[in-house]
């Protein structure tokens, strides 16, 4: 099976510098690792391309003699075109993902390390967060640093490995019968040593930056739920791979609805002519206002249910319920006339009240037997 152009494997011009190569390399190995596509022989392929034209695109004789000769002058002169799957798998972890996986390169190679992930409250009305909402977010981050491409080393140089620890970040000191490892002293860990540091970021090959995003929520997150975005957290060192942002949501407050996972639920304010006589009232829902229909007789504290009136799971689901609790309204501020009609419509029911209000003679019965039984 021919190989295909190392260029295109690693999705680059034949004019990319070493820094775009490594970048693109990069983001390609996090695709087709095999940990993130287990039991995939295609990613696991790939993954080993995209190493293969890693190592013959990094190394300037190697890389002269396939522009020159391509893939056949490679293989004339023993380089490039083959490695075994556990050099792939050993390297990779040390080139790519450094210290995400705890280890550090391996003879000579500078240590890489993974950016910090970072978290961002968002703070939705219900109505954005049941619809869904787009928002616009700023936050502070730690960004590469443009003009140094992320090496800290000022433009037209570049770092050099660390005499020390030979590029590991560490060195073992021996004391007796232990040896202890320990952090570099010259490089602190990096691995290099930048004599000459950028002026931007002063070597530190990262800068302190604000960011902005816009931010897709989709309808029916709730109270905790978070959006992941890969890559948008602070920038890897020694050119690790960046953090991820988590987007946590905060739903506030309704003046009117409860919010319960998929349902709803608010009061509803029902005089007391239409709790007795019945009628139909406008409910508030989310998707504008429905119209109730309250039979006679209904007491404070029923409980009606609108099917579908409340929220769509973001996981999926069904539509939740909006469970609506009456409260029948005492009439306030009476005219005398009023007061009146009211203790004459009292009096009228004297004669049967029990038929009238059962739950009032029930307490009333609950009250005596407590009290005999006391007596």
């Amino acid at each position: 099976m021919s190989k295909r152009d190392y260029y295109k494997v690693l999705d680059v011009a034949r004019t990319a510098t070493e820094a775009e190569i490594k970048k693109s390399y990069r983001r390609l190995a996090m695709k087709f690792h095999p940990d993130r596509n287990p039991n995939d022989a295609e990613a696991e392929e790939k993954f080993k391309e995209c190493k293969e034209a890693y190592e013959v695109l990094t190394d300037a004789q190697k890389r002269a003699i396939y522009d020159q000769h391509g893939h056949d002058g490679l293989a004339a002169r023993g380089g490039g075109g083959g490695f075994s799957a556990s050099d792939a798998f050993s390297d990779i972890f040390g080139d790519v993902f450094g210290d995400i996986f705890g280890g550090g390169r391996r003879g000579g190679r500078q240590q890489v390390f993974r950016g910090a992930d970072l978290r961002y409250d968002l703070e939705l009305d219900l109505e954005q967060a049941v619809f869904g909402h787009s928002s616009d977010i700023e936050f502070t981050t730690l960004a590469e640093c443009e003009p140094c491409q992320g090496s800290g080393a000022a433009p037209g140089s570049k770092p050099v490995t660390c005499d020390t620890c030979n590029g590991a970040g560490q060195v073992r000191m021996q004391q007796g019968f232990f040896a202890v490892q320990q952090t570099c002293p010259r490089c602190k860990g990096r691995g290099q040593i930048i004599s000459q540091p950028c002026d931007s970021c002063l070597g530190q090959g990262r800068l302190r930056k604000k960011k902005s995003l816009n931010i897709k929520v989709p309808q029916g997150v709730d109270n905790g739920d978070r959006i992941r975005l890969t890559g948008e957290g602070e920038a890897g060192r020694n050119g690790g791979p960046p953090g991820d942002l988590y987007v946590e949501i905060r739903v506030k407050e309704h003046p009117i609805f409860e919010r319960d996972g998929s349902h709803l639920s608010c009061e509803v304010p029902v005089s007391f002519v239409t709790a007795s006589l019945g009628g139909a009232i406008d409910v508030p829902t989310l998707g504008g206002n429905v119209e109730l229909k309250v039979p006679g007789e209904t007491q404070s504290g029923r409980v009606f249910r609108l099917k579908e009136k409340g929220v769509k799971p973001v996981r999926g689901g069904a539509t939740g319920d909006l469970f609506c609790r009456v409260v029948v309204e005492t009439p306030v501020n009476l005219s005398d006339h009023q007061k009146e009609l009211l203790r004459a419509f009292d009096a009228s029911l004297q004669d049967s009240r029990r038929s009238h209000s059962p739950r009032e003679s029930t307490w009333l019965d609950g009250v005596k037997r407590f009290f005999d039984i006391g007596s």
